[in-house]
C-alpha cells in the first residue's frame, strides 16, 4: 500500500528539491497560515494572513495544474480519475475564495465562506499527501522527481495568485489564460488592490 509523503523524511521523498518535499512544506505552510489566521483577532492582521494565504494556495495549485497532474496522469493508471479529484477540490475553492474577495469584511457570509474555504483546502491536501502523491512517487526515479520540482517551482513563481473561475484547470488552458493574469494580479499584491478580476470573468 501506499504511504503518505506526510510521514516520509525528506531523503524518502527524493530530498529537498523533489516535487513531494516542495509539495509538502507549501502544504505545511498553508496549514501554519490558516491556524495563524484563526488565532487572530486584530480584523487588520487577518486580512493580511488571509491575503497570504490566497496568495500561496492559487499560485501552488496553477503549478500543480500545469506541471503535476499532467505528469500523474502520464505515469500513473488511474492518474485521470485522482487528478479529477482535486481539480474539483481546486475548482470549489477557486469559487469560493472569489465569493470572498467580493465580501466586504464585516459581511456576515464571509467568516463562513472562509471557514468552508479552509475546510476544503485541508481536504485537498490529505487528498494529495495520502492518495495521489504515493502513487507519483511510486511511479517516478528520484531524479524524475527532482526535475519535476524544478519545472514546478518555475511555474509557481510566475503563476497566478486570486482566484479566476472561468480559467481551466487543465493545460493548455489554464497556461494560456494563465500567464497573462499573473502578471495582473502580481500588480495588484504590489499595489495593495483588493478585490478580484473574476468579478469580469463572471
Amino acid at each position: 500500500m501506499s504511504r503518505t509523503i506526510k510521514d516520509q523524511s525528506v531523503e524518502q521523498l527524493g530530498g529537498s528539491g523533489s516535487v513531494l518535499a516542495r509539495q509538502r512544506r507549501e502544504h505545511e505552510e498553508m496549514d501554519r497560515l490558516m491556524e495563524r489566521y484563526g488565532a487572530l483577532v486584530d480584523p487588520g492582521r487577518r486580512a493580511a494572513v488571509l491575503k497570504q494565504i490566497v496568495q500561496l494556495v492559487f499560485s501552488h495549485a496553477f503549478a500543480e495544474e500545469t506541471v503535476l497532474w499532467p505528469a500523474v496522469r502520464a505515469s500513473v493508471s488511474d492518474g485521470g480519475e485522482l487528478t479529477a479529484r482535486v481539480e474539483e477540490e481546486h475548482q470549489q475553492i477557486n469559487d469560493l475564495v472569489a465569493d470572498i474577495e467580493r465580501l466586504p469584511a464585516g459581511d456576515p457570509g464571509r467568516e463562513d465562506k472562509v471557514r468552508r474555504a479552509f475546510a476544503l483546502i485541508r481536504q485537498d491536501i490529505r487528498d494529495e499527501e495520502d492518495l495521489l502523491l504515493p502513487r507519483l512517487q511510486e511511479a517516478m526515479t528520484t531524479g524524475r522527481l527532482r526535475a519535476l520540482g524544478t519545472t514546478w517551482a518555475a511555474v509557481r513563481h510566475t503563476a497566478p495568485t486570486h482566484p479566476h473561475p472561468v480559467v481551466p484547470r487543465r493545460p493548455p488552458g489554464n497556461a494560456l489564460l494563465g500567464i497573462p493574469l499573473s502578471a495582473y494580479d502580481r500588480l495588484r499584491d504590489v499595489l495593495g488592490i483588493g478585490g478580484s478580476a473574476s468579478r469580469g470573468e463572471r
